[in-house]
């Protein structure tokens, strides 16, 4: 008889409707492979893609959507030994051949795509690193190689900002948030930011020349894109570095290099940046998540959870993420 378990499934893109909590067969690992009981989900911005079927690197109909999931070993397949039955594991859809798969009671993966996270680590913490995975490259290899001790990052009360806030901290620099509300704000203090700016009602580029004395910022970090994007040339300091990792609103549509030569005094530089660039350097992804994980047991970073909901509730949770109200981390139990 077979044996089932719960999963999220997507048959028809589309808003989170399309999620459908659903009764599939338990996966079962063959050769080089392991099987995980999930007892954490990460929820995030590529399961959105995911879902509305947008993602570049889309895999095919009918999908699971999840991209991160954290729990313990039950079972391991023929050839597998550096592994054991009950330990705590972290599984990463950027270690699988496709993205997705995760959302799902069991899970099975080939062994060279798991990571083992200390005992100390807790299940649900271990869930969130995949922002901090992303921060951590942001922040030491996209940077200017003069000069890397200041950061403005924008959107600091998000996913990714907030581990950029963390970890620009850890290195540290100084750095400084831009968010829309006072509860972000007190957020994004808690979480280690020197400065904060209101980009609703502040000029982004005035305020922080103002707070670095007029030096400018090495690091800006944006994650928005559209009309404020090239403007932000003008926050740099010498060797500065703007990078560009998403566009949530649109591309920017103003002359990038015009901007860059109004302020050759700084010779700035403008990156655009995508974690897809470690999809063919497995061990240079792979050491980005020990980092991380080591920072996460030595308790150097604080994933900040805003919201934990049941798997049966992955609609709730995809409509949590995208309404930008949460303050951290959404994450899924089974």
């Amino acid at each position: 008889m077979t044996e089932l378990m719960k999963a999220v499934l997507v048959r028809q893109v589309g808003g989170p409707e399309a999620l459908e909590y659903v009764d599939v067969a338990r996966p079962h690992p063959g050769r080089g492979e392991v099987q995980i009981r999930a007892e954490a989900f990460g929820v995030g911005q590529p399961d959105v893609l995911i879902r509305r079927g947008v993602y570049k690197w889309m895999p095919p109909l009918p999908v699971n959507p999840g991209n991160d999931v954290a729990g313990r070993v039950t079972a391991v397949g023929r050839g597998v030994t550096d592994i054991a039955i009950g330990q705590k594991v972290l599984l990463s859809a950027r270690d699988l051949a496709q993205r997705g798969g995760c959302y799902a009671e069991f899970v099975v993966a080939p062994v060279d795509a798991i990571h083992i996270l200390p005992e100390s680590v807790a299940l649900e913490e271990a869930v969130c690193l995949a922002n901090y995975q992303v921060a951590w490259a942001l922040l030491h290899e996209c940077g200017s190689t003069q000069r890397r001790d200041s950061a403005l990052v924008i959107g600091a009360a998000g996913g990714v900002g907030t581990a950029l806030v963390q970890l620009g901290k850890l290195a540290g620099m100084s750095v400084i948030g831009t968010v829309s509300t006072e509860e972000k704000a007190d957020f994004a203090r808690q979480n280690g930011a020197d400065h904060i700016i209101f980009y609703r009602h502040e000029n982004v580029v005035a305020r922080t020349l103002d707070l670095t004395g007029g030096r400018g910022v090495s690091l800006v970090l944006d994650h928005i894109g559209g009309s404020d994007f090239a403007g932000y040339v003008a926050a740099l300091g010498t060797w500065g570095t703007l990078v560009s990792y998403n566009a949530f609103t649109e591309l920017p549509q103003s002359n990038l290099m015009a901007a860059m030569r109004d302020h050759l005094d700084v010779c700035p530089a403008i990156r655009c940046f995508s974690f897809h660039i470690f999809d063919h350097d497995r061990e240079g992804r792979r050491k980005l998540m020990r980092d991380v994980i080591d920072a996460l047991a030595q308790r150097q970073i604080r994933p900040a959870i805003s919201a934990r909901l049941p798997l049966a509730e992955v609609r709730q949770a995809h409509r949590l993420l995208e309404s930008g109200s949460a303050l951290g981390k959404i994450v899924m139990t089974p």
